[in-house]
């Protein structure tokens, strides 16, 4: 509760300009670009847009009118000038061809950095609860050792570092998505659409990321009248590999629209960043190691605009690195050093993999047969000195049912249709 005090003083809804902390200027210029990119804009499409106060609103285009920048072109005089519709003079359109050369951003008002950086530290204070049953239930479509949940578990909670290593094929990824999961499950994060900074406007809402709550009522209530220029999301989960660059870890700049895109920590603030294939993107290991040194040691991060201008920002999330390379051919001791939990997820026993192979056959509806897995371990494991993967099972009986569904049979498993499907499947 006191969490939610406290972030409600952060998202209140101002209801004068000088209440929004930020320039006038800024606000009039998305106004202007609505209005010379619409034409006609309704009062209410105003406020849809923008998300501000009504009053804040008039009190703008009342000046517009006042400097003969916009007009009123028609209106519906019984509920008053919320039912107006304005236009552009001649002047208010030499007026907006100059805010879009500027910046071309048409959305809801930014907050100001110091407004988003109180409201992410309010909320990613204190540590998460979440419980070993909620860890263990996340997990368990995955067949792990005894008690592997105890070293998934306190990271999350801890909202630390974490590094999974180990060979390809044992659930790696998965794991990391369970614990997204789980974070996505606990308490709703808000977070602004977009800030300013420098005059700059930087995008922070990514449709592909922020996965918005609907409002109960009591929830409203709760809050009052809250500033929409923030909305209610689950919290993020951003997860790259091997396509990232070290440009999506610094703000970019569109050079045609003139608005900045926030780097991937900033979106997902509050919630969980996977490096997935750590080693294999795009930069070297140590640039990457380099970039993050200072927000995993201070938990903030330095971005910077065009013009020079430094902007120090949180940086409160689980950040998780996945790797099947040797660590140690990556990154040195002092790297490793700053992640505070390293998990070596291995290859299952015989006794897992057994164990793997049942489920499977459950999930996938072919009832299991003895003498073909004895032979798949026998011809394909042991006789070739073939380690065990944690996907393989699920793998190769898949393969198996392709055979069925092309020979036009019901699903089975037998020691000829093994061999068929491990001759596809492994690479000799």
């Amino acid at each position: 509760m006191q969490e939610e005090y406290k972030i409600k003083d952060i998202i209140a809804e101002p209801d004068t300009i000088e209440g929004l902390n930020i320039p006038q200027s800024i606000v009039i210029d998305i106004i202007l670009r609505l209005l010379f990119n619409e034409g006609n804009v309704s009062f209410s499409r105003f406020a849809e847009v923008l998300k501000v106060h009504n009053r804040i609103i008039d009190s703008i285009l009342m000046w517009m009118q006042k400097e003969h920048l916009a007009d009123v072109s028609k209106g519906t005089a019984e509920i008053g000038r919320f039912g107006y519709v304005f236009t552009l003079t001649d002047a208010g359109k030499e007026r907006a061809r100059d805010a879009l050369e500027r910046s071309q951003y048409v959305g809801p008002v930014p907050v100001s950095v110091p407004s988003y950086i109180q409201g992410i530290e309010i909320q990613t204070s204190g540590k998460r609860q979440i419980s070993s049953a909620q860890v263990i239930d996340a997990l368990k479509l995955l067949i792990l050792p005894t008690n592997f949940h105890r070293y998934i578990g306190p990271a999350i909670n801890s909202c630390s570092s974490l590094f999974l290593y180990g060979p390809p094929g044992n659930g790696k990824t998965t794991i990391a998505q369970a614990a997204a999961s789980l974070i996505a499950g606990t308490s709703p994060i808000w977070l602004p659409y977009s800030i300013t900074a420098g005059g700059q406007i930087i995008q922070i809402f990514d449709r592909h990321i922020h996965k918005p709550i609907s409002i109960e009522s009591g929830r409203t209530a709760e809050f009052g009248r809250f500033d929409k220029r923030w909305g209610l999301f689950k919290r993020p989960s951003v997860m790259v590999g091997g396509e990232l660059k070290m440009d999506a870890l610094d703000l970019r700049f569109d050079p045609v629209s003139k608005i900045y895109e926030a780097p991937l920590q900033m979106k997902a603030n509050g919630g969980l960043l996977l490096i997935d294939d750590f080693g294999r993107q795009q930069i070297r290991p140590v640039d990457l190691f380099n970039r993050w040194i200072v927000p995993l040691e201070s938990q903030v991060d330095i971005i910077r605009l065009h013009s020079g201008q430094s902007i120090v920002v949180p940086f409160r999330l689980l950040l998780v690195f996945s790797t099947n390379l040797n660590p140690h051919d990556l990154v040195d001791d002092a790297f490793l050093r700053r992640i505070q939990m390293k998990v070596n997820i291995t290859p299952p026993d015989d006794k897992l993999f057994y164990q793997i192979f049942i489920m499977e056959c459950k999930h996938l509806g072919i009832e299991f047969n003895k003498d073909a897995y004895l032979h798949l371990i026998q011809n394909w494991y042991k006789q070739q000195n073939r380690p065990f993967q944690a996907v393989q099972p699920r793998d190769i009986l898949k393969t198996v049912m392709a055979l069925c569904e092309y020979e036009g049979i019901p699903p089975q498993l037998s020691p000829e249709l093994i061999d068929e499907a491990c001759l596809i499947y492994f690479v000799k």
